[in-house]
C-alpha cells in the first residue's frame, strides 16, 4: 500500500494527529493557551518549582523550545521564572495565581476533546489502541536512539 493513499496507516495517523491538535488548539485558545502548554502545567501542579532542564528530560523537547514555551506562558501571566536560590545558573517556574486557577478548565477540556476522540469506542477498544500506542511510541523512540 501506498503511504499516499487515504486508507493507509500513515495518513491515517497523520489525519487524527492534524484533527485532535486541531480540536485541542480551538478549545484551549478560548482560555488563552497553546497545545503544548498543558504538559507543562500538569508537571507544575504536581510539583511547583521545577527547572526548564526538567521540562527537557521530561518532555523530550530541545532546552530551545522550552524556554519558547515558558516565555509565552509567563507573558500570558499563568508562570514566573524566579532564579534557583542556591544556584543562579538555574532558573526555576512556579505558577502564578492565574496559573493554579485554570487547572479545572484545562482538564475539562482534556477531558471533552478525548470524549470525541473515542465517541462510538468500547472500553476494550480504548484499551487495545492505548496498548497498541504504547508499543508504537517505544518503538518509535528506541528508533531515535538508534
Amino acid at each position: 500500500m501506498n503511504n499516499l493513499e487515504i486508507d493507509s496507516m500513515n495518513y491515517l495517523l497523520g489525519q487524527v494527529i492534524r484533527f485532535y491538535h486541531q480540536r485541542t488548539h480551538m478549545q484551549l485558545g478560548k482560555i488563552g493557551l497553546y497545545p503544548g502548554q498543558p504538559p507543562i502545567l500538569f508537571m507544575l501542579w504536581n510539583k511547583d518549582g521545577r527547572s526548564q532542564k526538567e521540562f527537557a528530560e521530561k518532555l523530550s523537547l530541545k532546552p530551545a523550545t522550552i524556554t519558547v514555551m515558558l516565555r509565552r506562558m509567563e507573558k500570558a501571566g499563568i508562570l514566573e521564572r524566579r532564579i534557583d536560590a542556591e544556584d543562579s545558573r538555574i532558573s526555576r517556574v512556579y505558577l502564578t495565581e492565574r496559573g493554579r486557577a485554570i487547572r479545572l478548565q484545562v482538564e475539562e477540556i482534556l477531558k471533552e476533546v478525548e470524549k470525541k476522540c473515542f465517541d462510538g469506542f468500547t472500553d476494550e477498544e480504548k484499551i487495545l489502541l492505548r496498548r497498541f500506542l504504547i508499543g508504537m511510541r517505544d518503538n518509535l523512540k528506541k528508533a531515535c536512539r538508534d
